[in-house]
C-alpha cells in the first residue's frame, strides 16, 4: 500500500473523530484514480463556527505524522512537508464558508464525487460535492479559443521583445506562458481538455506524438540562439493551429497579422 494511502486513512479517521470537524473532503490525484507515489495529498477541513478562532491547524497537522516544514505558500493555501516526504495540502475553514466548494466547478472536471467525501454533520457537504460531477464545464468553445490565440499574441511579443532587448532570462520566463497557451490550443484541437488548468500534467499520455514533438520544439535552454528557435517553431505551431481552427471558429486573429509577428524575430 502507498504510504500515502494510509496517511489519507489517518485523516478520515481524525476527522470522523474529531469533534471540531464539522465537515471534510478530499481533493486531488487520489479522488481521480490518479494517485501515485510522486502524488501529494490535498484536503479541505470546515471547523465548526465556534472553535475555529482558538484552532491550532499546525498542531492538528503535526499530530497526523511528524511534519518537517509547515508554511502558507502564495495563494494561502497551508502546505505540509511531512518527515516521509510526502507533500500535503490543508484548507481550513469555518464551516460557514462550505460553499466555497461551489466555486471548485469552473476548474476541472469531478469524475467521482463520493471519493472526495469524509465526513459531514452539516449535511451540506455531499449535496455540494454532487453539484461538482454533474456537468463537466464546456471548454472547446469560441471564447477559449480567442483566449488562447489573443494571450498566445500577448506573451509571444512580451518574450520576442525582451529576448531582442537582450534579457534572455526574462525571454526564456515569457516563453512559459507562450507554451501554456499553446497547450490549451493543441488539448482543445485533439479534445483533450480534461486537464485545461494544469496542461502539462500526463502530457505525455494525453496528446498525440506528433503535437508532443510539436511542444518539445518550443522548449529551450537559457540561450539566446535557442530561444529564437523555440519563439519562431512556437510562431509557426500557432499559425499551424490558427489555419485548422479558423476554418470553424471565427478567430480575432488573422493571416496578415501572424505574418507581421515574424518581422520582429531577431
Amino acid at each position: 500500500m502507498l504510504i500515502q494511502n494510509q496517511m489519507i486513512q489517518t485523516i478520515k479517521d481524525k476527522c470522523i473523530t474529531d469533534e471540531l470537524v464539522a465537515a471534510s473532503m478530499m481533493y486531488g490525484s487520489f479522488t481521480k484514480g490518479e494517485g501515485d507515489r510522486y502524488s501529494d495529498i490535498e484536503f479541505y477541513i470546515f471547523i465548526k463556527n465556534t472553535d475555529i478562532d482558538g484552532f491550532n491547524s499546525k498542531k492538528w497537522i503535526s499530530e497526523i505524522y511528524p511534519v518537517d516544514l509547515i508554511f502558507y505558500n502564495e495563494f494561502g493555501t497551508e502546505v505540509v512537508i511531512f518527515s516521509n516526504m510526502i507533500r500535503g495540502e490543508f484548507h481550513f475553514l469555518p464551516a460557514s464558508k462550505i460553499e466555497i466548494i461551489k466555486s471548485f466547478k469552473p476548474t476541472g472536471i469531478f469524475p467521482d464525487t463520493a471519493s472526495m467525501y469524509i465526513y459531514d454533520e452539516t449535511e451540506k457537504l455531499k449535496p455540494l460535492l454532487d453539484d461538482l460531477g454533474r456537468s463537466e464545464p464546456e471548454r472547446i468553445t469560441m471564447e477559449n479559443i480567442n483566449f488562447a490565440f489573443n494571450n498566445f499574441v500577448n506573451a509571444w511579443m512580451m518574450g520576442i521583445n525582451v529576448l531582442n532587448r537582450g534579457e534572455a532570462a526574462r525571454a526564456l520566463e515569457c516563453l512559459t506562458y507562450v507554451q501554456k497557451y499553446i497547450l490549451q490550443l493543441i488539448r482543445m484541437k485533439e479534445n483533450s481538455v480534461e486537464r485545461w488548468l494544469n496542461s502539462t500534467k500526463n502530457l505525455e499520455k494525453d496528446i498525440s506524438k506528433k503535437f508532443y514533438q510539436d511542444y518539445i520544439s518550443i522548449t529551450a535552454k537559457l540561450e539566446k540562439a535557442e530561444l529564437v528557435t523555440a519563439y519562431t517553431n512556437a510562431l509557426n505551431l500557432m499559425r499551424d493551429l490558427y489555419e485548422e481552427f479558423e476554418a470553424e471558429y471565427p478567430v480575432d486573429v488573422d493571416k496578415p497579422f501572424i505574418d507581421k509577428l515574424y518581422l520582429i524575430i531577431k
